[in-house]
């Protein structure tokens, strides 16, 4: 079982993902596969069996080579970067007001927003204005920015499948003090777990496009801030992850907001790093927020 675990690890990409897209399923909670130590730990000492215990190393060490950087301190600001903040408001979020107030209180230069609803989107806007003169939505996503916005449009990441009105996609351009910088805001399609597994197919397609926009992108420097529904380990976003930097330092465990197991809520760069990366306190949402200082290059 130590090695099992210890296998699964580090050679995770190896599970197929059919059927019911096991591997990905696998993905979206991979850093708890380290909790296999304790009752593993448990029988050990129980067995009085020196031999379970040295091979409890094997564990141990996939998962400090896995994600034992995620631990390690934050490095120190630099002169170009930006605070970023991202998060999924919900759709039947209560206190929008409130939720705009802890956001703004979060000092960011940019504050990515998904499931935006018309009823919803004033209060943002009105508690966000004296901080964030610059905002632009797009269906259901938004961005709201300390500096000049410019060239924004709607990203079609919708499905095929999909035949309703569907947007959940923007690219705008930010002219900050550092530079021109691509921002993307997204919001793929949930997943569902069932009977026949993980049901991913139309996430894993809304990120292929995704990804096809930003092959396209011609700016140097890109941010990516988006609901994405799964976690940078998942294979259903390689079409991201192949692209851009994620950040290596936290977990940010974002969804759901009431005990989180999976960050789901990710920030992503090109030609700019991403740095730790931590959750803000809960809001009204069923997410936490989550933000990160983002070096540009």
């Amino acid at each position: 079982m130590a090695a099992l675990t210890a296998l699964l690890l580090v050679a995770h990409r190896a599970v197929p993902n059919t059927p019911g897209h096991l591997g990905s399923l696998l993905e979206a909670f991979l850093p708890w596969l380290g909790l296999a130590v304790v009752p593993l730990l448990t029988l050990a000492v129980l067995r009085r069996s020196l031999l379970a215990l040295l091979a409890l190393l094997l564990p141990v060490t996939a998962w400090a080579y896995a994600f034992g950087g995620l631990l390690l301190p934050a490095p120190d600001p630099g002169p170009r970067d930006l605070v970023v903040v991202q998060h999924n408001v919900s759709d039947v979020n209560a206190d929008p007001a409130g939720t705009a107030r802890a956001l703004d209180a979060a000092g960011a230069d940019l504050i990515a927003l998904e499931e935006l609803v018309p009823q919803a989107l004033p209060h943002y806007e009105q508690v966000l204005a004296p901080h964030y003169p610059f905002h632009e939505v797009r269906g259901t996503v938004g961005i709201w920015s300390r500096h000049r916005l410019s060239g924004t449009r709607v990203v079609d990441i919708k499905p095929k499948d999909i035949t309703e009105g569907w947007s959940r996609g923007l690219r705008t351009l930010a002219h900050t003090p550092h530079g021109e910088v691509a921002a993307y805001v997204a919001h793929l399609p949930s997943i569902r777990i069932g009977p026949g597994g993980l049901a991913s197919a139309r996430r894993d397609e809304s990120a292929r496009l995704l990804g096809n926009a930003l092959a396209a992108e011609e700016t140097d420097a890109v941010i990516v801030l988006g609901d994405l529904n799964a976690t940078v380990d998942d294979r259903g976003l390689t079409s991201l992850t192949s692209r851009l930097n994620v950040s290596e330092r936290g977990f940010a465990f974002s969804f759901p907001a009431s005990f989180p197991l999976a960050r789901i809520d990710q920030v992503m760069a090109r030609g700019a790093t991403v740095g730790r990366i931590h959750t803000l306190p809960a809001t009204g949402s069923d997410h936490l927020p989550v933000t990160a200082r983002v070096s540009l290059d």
